[in-house]
């Protein structure tokens, strides 16, 4: 069974293309099943749509739900389509995310880090600058931030465990060893999947988050993995799904994962 668990769609801000834009791409890449996953709206802040480039309004989250669930129905028995969501992970605002994303059938939740400090993980002037600690001590903190995730409970996937490295490639090489096996660590006590995902072609760097290494340290930690092009144009659906299956048996993975009702489904690489 082809999967793809990671795309977005207009409503995001920043995405080309609609629902059934990705549905029928993941049809034509031969898929069994696509998950639709777009930007939750940023539920901690006042307004209705804090950052109309980045995230869907609220006023919208109930239409892009109904557009999902509709669309999974008429295309029932040609690919099953599921009701996803990437959420942003904010310790301070976990609650409202939780309340909020408890009331609607998502089959699964995706758990993303996309800001440190309050700057964007993709900002290339936040390493302006810094020192060696001062850079071991941000990426130390992203890290932390990712494991509060999985211990939060709210999430079946972690997004792009490694994509702060997206617009600056140096970030891979910033000693953090400890806090990257930590991080590994709850993300399998807490069961909680890692996503392959390819967008990183779109960035500076170029290549996969994780890195081959991280990967490999996951396996050793028993992390389970699953597989999102984070498609933000129709295209991209399914990139390099293949090569990816490639290398993760390569490594010693014999299965990754897609989840259903929130439930794990295990298919063979």
């Amino acid at each position: 069974m082809k999967f793809d668990l990671h795309t977005h769609h207009f409503r995001c801000g920043h995405a080309d293309g609609t629902i059934r834009d990705y549905i029928e791409a993941g049809i034509a890449a031969g898929l069994g099943v696509i998950g639709i996953s777009d930007h939750t709206p940023y539920f901690g802040d006042p307004s209705d749509q804090a950052f109309p480039k980045i995230a869907m309004a609220k006023s919208e989250f109930t239409n892009y739900v109904d557009d999902v669930l509709s669309l999974k129905k008429e295309y029932e028995g040609v690919i099953d389509v599921l009701l996803g969501i990437e959420s942003d992970y904010f310790p301070e605002h976990a609650e409202i995310y939780r309340k909020t994303l408890s009331a609607y059938p998502f089959d699964y939740v995706i758990g993303s880090v996309h800001s440190v400090g309050g700057v964007s993980i993709f900002n290339k002037g936040r390493w302006k600058n810094l020192s060696k600690n001062e850079k071991i001590r941000v990426k130390s903190e992203y890290y932390r931030l990712i494991a509060d995730s999985a211990r939060s409970g709210m999430f079946q996937i972690l997004g792009h465990i490694d994509a702060m490295k997206g617009n600056y490639p140096a970030f891979s090489e910033i000693p953090a060893p400890q806090p990257i096996d930590d991080c590994l660590r709850v993300i399998s006590e807490c069961d909680v999947a890692i996503e392959i995902n390819t967008s990183g072609g779109t960035k500076l760097v170029g290549g996969w988050y994780p890195s081959e290494d991280i990967l490999e340290r996951a396996l050793h930690f028993g992390v389970e993995v699953s597989f999102g092009s984070d498609a933000h144009k129709p295209s991209r659906v399914a990139e390099d799904r293949d090569a990816v299956a490639a290398q993760l048996k390569a490594i010693g993975f014999t299965h990754w994962v897609y989840y259903k009702q929130r439930q794990k489904v295990k298919v063979s690489l």
